[in-house]
């Protein structure tokens, strides 16, 4: 009885593709390969002026960086600068405050600073509060 059930079923053979497993490997490797042979092309927000920061590798927290954060800040709202999108817009209120903030450094870190780090400060509000004056009295 069981071997005339076996020969009116039907034979089912699996058949493996492991073959797919190998393709996708090779297409992945070779992507890989050549990824780290081109640099990478830039995305949408590295075109528009961004760029991808290395969050590892960030410069030190330092008083001088601080001056040279707000300083450029002021420059770029001063037009001096580009902004990240590439375009120079004035917008002197906003530098009028981040020259007002360094003023405020400079009066609160009175005594507190390096010789180098007082000189720095100073001079960065100086020639910043030079630029605003001419560009404020040019608009005037």
């Amino acid at each position: 009885m069981s071997d005339g059930n076996e020969s009116e079923k039907p034979q089912i053979e699996v058949v493996g593709d492991d073959d797919w497993k190998d393709r996708v490997k090779a297409e992945d490797a070779k992507r890989d390969a050549e990824s780290q042979q081109k640099p990478a092309a830039p995305d949408a927000a590295e075109s528009d002026g961004e760029q991808e920061l290395d969050l590892n590798n960030l410069p030190p927290a330092t008083f001088s960086m601080l001056v040279q954060m707000f300083s450029t800040q002021a420059m770029v709202a001063l037009g001096v600068i580009p902004d990240p999108s590439g375009n120079q817009n004035q917008q002197l209120p906003l530098a009028k405050h981040f020259i007002d903030l360094l003023g405020v450094l400079e009066e609160k870190c009175k005594g507190n600073l390096t010789d180098d780090e007082a000189e720095l400060l100073k001079q960065s509000a100086h020639e910043l509060r030079m630029a605003y004056m001419q560009l404020s009295s040019n608009i005037a």
